[in-house]
C-alpha cells in the first residue's frame, strides 16, 4: 500500500514534470554514486583510483588528508565521496553526459549502473545526438583512422594503419560500435585515461566496466549523447543539490545564469542558499553539493 508521504512525493515529482515540460529546463531527482570504503591495491595511485571513481584525484586526496604529491600503499584505505546528478531518466538505453564524463544505463525505467568515462579532447570532441548500438566487438583491431595518421605524422610519432587485438591495441578487449560512424564504447589498455577528455572522440571505461556493459546491451540499444554541465536536482528527501563541471568544449555557457533560470522554472529561488551556489559554481569540482532544502510547502500549487 502507498503511504501518505508517498503519495504527497508522487505529486510532488508530478508537479516538477510538468514544469519541466513547460519551461523547457531540465531539472533531476536522481543521484548514483555517494559514500564507500576503498582499499589500495598493489600498483595504485591518486588519478588511477580518481578516473575508477569518478573523481578528482585533489578531492580524493583533500577528503583523506593525504598530500597530493604523496606516495600511497597497498592496504592504506580511502574513503570515496563520488555523488553525481543524474540528468535525466531513460526508459532503455545508454545516457552520456560529456561535461560529466560519465555513462549512465537504463532498463525499464531503473537506472543499472553508473559509470566513469574517458572522452574526446577539446580539440577532437565527442560528438552530441542520438546513438545505437550497431556492433558487440570482442578483442577488435583497430584500424587508424587517416585523421589520427596525419596526427601521429605531425608529432614525429611512427605512424601506424593497423593495431592488432592485445596488449598495445587502445580499443582494449570490448568495443560497442555506435551508429555514429567512427565512433565506439570500448575499453582501454590506460585505465587513470577514464575520467578525463584524452581520446579522439571515442568513450573509454575501464575494463571492468566496459565488461559489465557488453554484457548488458545488444545490438539495437539506444542512447544519447548530451552536454549539460551544470545539473540541478531535487531528491527524495527534499535535499537540493546542484553539480557543476567545466565548459571543456567552450560552448559559452554561464553556469550562474543556468541555475537561475532552472530555479526560476521549478520554484527553487528561496529554497536555495545562493552563496552555497556560488561557491559549487566557483569550485565546479564535479560532485553533487547540496545548495538548499526544499519544503513541501514552499511551492506554489502543492497540496
Amino acid at each position: 500500500m502507498i503511504t501518505h508521504a508517498r503519495r504527497l512525493f508522487a505529486c510532488f515529482l508530478a508537479g516538477f514534470s510538468l514544469a519541466a515540460l513547460a519551461n523547457g529546463l531540465p531539472l533531476s531527482y536522481q543521484v548514483s554514486g555517494g559514500d564507500s570504503d576503498y582499499v589500495v591495491q598493489s600498483g595504485d595511485f591518486l588519478i588511477a583510483i580518481g578516473a575508477r571513481f569518478g573523481l578528482p584525484p585533489t578531492l580524493l586526496a583533500r577528503d583523506n588528508a593525504v598530500p597530493y604529491e604523496a606516495l600511497i600503499h597497498p592496504g592504506q584505505r580511502f574513503h570515496i565521496h563520488n555523488p553525481h546528478i543524474v540528468p535525466t531518466m531513460l526508459d532503455d538505453g545508454i545516457l552520456i553526459n560529456i561535461p560529466q564524463r560519465m555513462l549512465f544505463h537504463f532498463s525499464q525505467g531503473t537506472l543499472l549502473a553508473a559509470y566513469p568515462v574517458g572522452l574526446g579532447k577539446p580539440t577532437w570532441p565527442t560528438p552530441e545526438g542520438e546513438f545505437k548500438i550497431v556492433a558487440r566487438e570482442m578483442n577488435k583491431a583497430w584500424k587508424v583512422p587517416l585523421s589520427i595518421q596525419e596526427e601521429m605524422r605531425r608529432e614525429n610519432q611512427i605512424v601506424l594503419e593497423e593495431v592488432p587485438p592485445g596488449p598495445d591495441n587502445p580499443l582494449g578487449a570490448h568495443w560497442l560500435g555506435l551508429s555514429m560512424w567512427g565512433y565506439g564504447i570500448h575499453g582501454t589498455i590506460a585505465p587513470s585515461s577514464v575520467y578525463h577528455f584524452r581520446s579522439h572522440g571515442c568513450i573509454r571505461l575501464h575494463p571492468d566496466d566496459v565488461a559489465e556493459l557488453f554484457d548488458r546491451v545488444s545490438v539495437g540499444t539506444p542512447g544519447r549523447l548530451i552536454y549539460q554541465p551544470v545539473l540541478l536536482a531535487v531528491v527524495e528527501d527534499g535535499r537540493i543539490l546542484l553539480e557543476v563541471h567545466r565548459d571543456i568544449y567552450d560552448q559559452g555557457l554561464d553556469p550562474a545564469q543556468t541555475v537561475r533560470e532552472l530555479a526560476e522554472a521549478h520554484d527553487l529561488n528561496r529554497a536555495i542558499n545562493w552563496s552555497t551556489v556560488e561557491a559549487v559554481i566557483a569550485a565546479q569540482d564535479g560532485l553533487a553539493r547540496e545548495v538548499g532544502r526544499r519544503t513541501r510547502n514552499s511551492s506554489q500549487g502543492e497540496p
